[in-house]
Order: structure tokens, then C-alpha cells, then sequence
């Protein structure tokens, strides 16, 4: 039996949930446009390079007191808007009495949470991540936006393929090394719009994100922690499959490209340490790892046929 009240309300929390993200959203690009600023070494000293026509150097930004309000209202919505998140996934997991990612709806909704804890965990440790907040909070709410109009299931009971223990540990650790391996992916990409030659010039909006180096290491550091998991999701997995199926490995689709994420994710922390790899290229590695995660959730369980397509759920 599911209890309707109960799944109404978590279709509520859904909306409330877009609403606040929307509004922090926002908030992140008030910070943006009117808190951090390039300090110039003529305004540091009184002696100036432009008496020799050379340009001016540039110090770290420095975060204005209006541009920290906004930041803590931005981060303040966004904490708000984790607690509905949680709270969509809680009564929807009353109202049909199982865990609440048994379908793709519900998994992709959970990978996303974990993605805007992750992020507001980072930002609350460095204050200076707040400003990749803009990054983070516009493909959540699109994300979101995405699930809620081409994903979304009515609250019932799971199917009886997925009445398992397995379903606790198999895709709970999918949902956090995917949730992690997105925030990974976005510092990535933002890594390297600010590594680019003269991308601090102008004073625009890349001038305003944190360091390059900053960047690098949160992308790694996130794939170091996600990794592991994802790790355990695929071995776990693979167990699951031989007391399902009697196997425990069939080259299904879903294992197929769950296995690539494997081995991109792999090469990517090999190139981080490794001399003539670490940047740019690596990267690009961790870019393509989030690609392949969103094409295996999207594209293999919407498109392909398989023995994992029946629930959408890694």
C-alpha cells in the first residue's frame, strides 16, 4: 500500500525543493557580480607599472562586504533547499515503505542531492569555493527541472526483481560516488576555463572563480573520495548479479558502461600524478568520466535494452 498524503507531500518538497535552488542560484550570481574584484598593484602602491607601460599585476581577489552577504544568503538557500531535497526522499520512502531509489526518478533525484551536499560541505570548509556555487546550483536546478518532468514515477511499491538487501548497498554506493563524481566533474570544467592563457584578464566573471590550482585539487580530491565507492558499487553490483542471475559478470549494457566509468575514472587519478599528464589533459580525463556516467544513467537506461532497464536504477 502506498500512503498518498505522504507522496503528495514529497511532491511538494520536489517543487519547494527547484524554488529554493532557483533562489540560491541567484544569490550565487549577486555574489558573483558584485562581491569578489582583481586588486591591482596600483591600487596596492603608489608607485605604478604604467610608467614603464608594462600592464598591472594582479593580487588574489578580494571578497567585498556586500559580495559576502550574498554568499552567505546563497549558502544559507542552499542548505535550506538539501533539508526538502532530503525531505523529498523521506516521505517518498514512507509513503511506500521501502528505500526511496527504486526506480530512476528516485535515483537520479538522490544523485543530485548528494552532489549539493557535497558542494555545500566544500564551501563551508573554503569560503572561497562559495563562488563556484553559480556552477554547481544551475545544472542541480536543470537537473532537477530535467528529472521532474522526464523522469518522474508515481510513489508504489518496488518491483519484486529489486526486494533485496543488495538494493541498500548496491545503489546507495552508486548514488554517492556518482552524487561526488559530478561535483568532481564541474571543477573540472571550471579548472579549465581558468587555466587558459589570459583567462584572469578583463576582470570578467573568470577573474572571480577560485585559483586554478584551488579547482585542480577539489576536483581531485572529490574523485579520490568517490572513487572507492564507486569501486564497491561495481563489485557489489557484481554480486548482487550472480544471486539474481546466476552470474557475475554478463557484459549487460548497464555493467558494460559501469565498468568504462570504472577505468575512465582510474586513468584520470593515474594522470593526476603522473609527470606530463597533470592538468589540462587530466583534466579532460575527468570531464570524460562525467560524460560517461550521465550517458550510462540517460542513454543506457532509457535507450539501450538490457537486465538492468526494467527498474532505470544503477
Amino acid at each position: 500500500m502506498t500512503d498518498s498524503s505522504l507522496a503528495e507531500l514529497s511532491d511538494s518538497l520536489f517543487s519547494v525543493s527547484v524554488a529554493l535552488y532557483s533562489v540560491a542560484l541567484l544569490a550565487f550570481c549577486a555574489q558573483l557580480a558584485f562581491g569578489r574584484r582583481v586588486v591591482r598593484s596600483r591600487e596596492l602602491a603608489a608607485v605604478g607599472a604604467g610608467a614603464t607601460g608594462a600592464a598591472p599585476e594582479q593580487a588574489p581577489a578580494a571578497e567585498t562586504p556586500r559580495g559576502n552577504r550574498w554568499g552567505l544568503v546563497a549558502i544559507g538557500l542552499t542548505v535550506l533547499g538539501a533539508l526538502t531535497h532530503t525531505g523529498i526522499l523521506v516521505t517518498r520512502g514512507m509513503a511506500t515503505d521501502r528505500l526511496p531509489w527504486g526506480n530512476m526518478y528516485e535515483f537520479a533525484t538522490a544523485v543530485v542531492l548528494v552532489a549539493v551536499v557535497a558542494y555545500v560541505v566544500l564551501a563551508v570548509r573554503t569560503p572561497n569555493l562559495r563562488h563556484i556555487g553559480v556552477f554547481v546550483l544551475g545544472p542541480v536546478v536543470l537537473s532537477l527541472v530535467a528529472i521532474g518532468l522526464g523522469l518522474y514515477t508515481e510513489a508504489a511499491p518496488v518491483v519484486a526483481a529489486l526486494r533485496s538487501a543488495w538494493l541498500a548497498i548496491h545503489v546507495t554506493a552508486a548514488i554517492l560516488g556518482f552524487g561526488i563524481f559530478m561535483v568532481s566533474g564541474i571543477a573540472s570544467v571550471l579548472y579549465l576555463v581558468k587555466a587558459r592563457p589570459g583567462a584572469d584578464e578583463g576582470g570578467g566573471v573568470v577573474s572571480r572563480l577560485p585559483a586554478a590550482a584551488t579547482l585542480d585539487r577539489v576536483a581531485h580530491r572529490t574523485a579520490v573520495l568517490g572513487f572507492p565507492i564507486w569501486t564497491f558499487a561495481v563489485i557489489a553490483g557484481a554480486i548482487w548479479a550472480e544471486a539474481a542471475w546466476g552470474r557475475f559478470w554478463g557484459w549487460d549494457p548497464k555493467e558494460t558502461w559501469s565498468f568504462v566509468a570504472w577505468v575512465v575514472y582510474a586513468a584520470y587519478l593515474h594522470a593526476r600524478t603522473t609527470p606530463g599528464w597533470r592538468g589540462r589533459t587530466a583534466a579532460w580525463v575527468n570531464v570524460v568520466g562525467l560524460a560517461v556516467m550521465i550517458f550510462n544513467l540517460t542513454f543506457v537506461n532509457l535507450v539501450s535494452s538490457g537486465l538492468h532497464s526494467y527498474a532505470g536504477v544503477e
